[in-house]
Order: C-alpha cells, then sequence, then structure tokens
C-alpha cells in the first residue's frame, strides 16, 4: 500500500479525469494539415500543454498566435463526441466534497467545463484554466494560484496529472505528484511521487485533517 496525504487535492482535467483523445487528436489534425505542419510532431508536445504554447512552437509571426489559438479552442468545443469520464473518475469526485478540489488545466476554462459536462462529471467550484496565467505547464504558476485559491499552500497540496509537463508544474510548486499512465508512459511520468494506471487503482479517505489517496 502507498499512501499521499495533503489538504487539498489539484486535478488536471483531459487524461486524468476525462478521455478527449478523440476530439483533440481531431482538432490538431485539422489544424495540421490546414498551416502545413507534420501532425505527429504536435502530438509529441500538445499534450498537457496550453494551445498556445504548441501553436507557438509551429507557428510565425507571433500575432498569429492567440488568433489561431482561439480558432482551435471553439473548434474542440464544437465538437464534443467520444468525451467520457476515465475509469474511477466519477467515484473519486463523488467522494470529495466540493471544497476539497480543483481543477488545474492547460485549456480553456469553457471548453474544460463543457467537457467536464459531456463527461458527466461535476464542475469544481475553482477552474484554473489557461487564460488565468502568463506560463503554462510545466511552469507551476497554475498549481501555486489553484492551491492559493483554495487557501492553502501548494505543499499541502497533492496533485494528480497524466502528462510529464504536469507533474512538472505540480512538482515545481511543491506538491506531492499522482501520475497516470492515461497517456504517457510510466517512464515519462518518473518525477511523480507515485504511478498508478488510473484513477480506478486509487481510494480516497476524507479526514480531519484533510484528504489520503491510498494506491
Amino acid at each position: 500500500m502507498a499512501l499521499l496525504q495533503g489538504k487539498r487535492i489539484l486535478f488536471d482535467i483531459d487524461g486524468t479525469l476525462i478521455d478527449s483523445t478523440e476530439t483533440v487528436e481531431r482538432s490538431w489534425d485539422i489544424w495540421a494539415t490546414e498551416y502545413g505542419v507534420d501532425y505527429h510532431e504536435v502530438l509529441k508536445v500538445c499534450h498537457g500543454r496550453r494551445t498556445e504554447d504548441t501553436v507557438a512552437r509551429f507557428v510565425a509571426p507571433q500575432h498569429r498566435i492567440a488568433a489561431t489559438a482561439r480558432q482551435l479552442a471553439l473548434q474542440e468545443q464544437a465538437d464534443l463526441a467520444g468525451v467520457s469520464a476515465l475509469p474511477g473518475a466519477r467515484r473519486l469526485l463523488g467522494a470529495l466534497p466540493p471544497s476539497h478540489w480543483a481543477a488545474v488545466t492547460s485549456g480553456p476554462r469553457s471548453l474544460m467545463a463543457a467537457r467536464l459536462v459531456a463527461a458527466g462529471l461535476p464542475e469544481p467550484q475553482l477552474l484554473i484554466g489557461a487564460e488565468d496565467v502568463s506560463t503554462g505547464k510545466p511552469n507551476p504558476e497554475s498549481y501555486l494560484k489553484a492551491a492559493a485559491g483554495l487557501g492553502f499552500q501548494p505543499q499541502e497540496c497533492l496533485v494528480v496529472e497524466d502528462a510529464p509537463a504536469g507533474v512538472g508544474a505540480g512538482r515545481a510548486a511543491g506538491a506531492q505528484v499522482l501520475a497516470l499512465t492515461t497517456t504517457h508512459d510510466a517512464a515519462e511520468l518518473a518525477d511523480a511521487d507515485l504511478v498508478v494506471a488510473d484513477l480506478s487503482c486509487v481510494r480516497i479517505e476524507v479526514t480531519d485533517e484533510g484528504v489520503a489517496l491510498i494506491t
């Protein structure tokens, strides 16, 4: 048995709580074709990062990046086919008081809220999205803001992630990190404190001190 204990839990969304692989890959495929970009190279770097940060790697000049990112977000929001809850996500969130968790995503808030609804999962009271930070994951800014928004230090929080960029962000914030191999191999997530297949491998206990994740 392995145990992580903290005051609150900060969840990534895509690849952690929901499976949106189909719509994400469809949208990036359409975009890559339109801009003459190698789709497979895009897939190597897009997971766990803000759209504008991925776009910036492939598109110039700089003034086109924001408009292109907005276009992609609208395209993804209009295409929710295949979005579903990942194993264990519904059970785990159902066991948590709303005040005990937040979501921290590299996507726009409106898109992530729409995906949570499509997957039949509850919306968090606090959702930190791409527009809330100046620098995306693996920079820790998003996790620092989420912890502060819940009224705790990041060192008191547990981060749940699926991508190397997110694991890096959680670690840089000073949080303990549970990583899921839903989108990446365990070797790519080795910086996490614990690595499991998905949330069906985890049970949660709400304690007087906060929360515990048990694997």
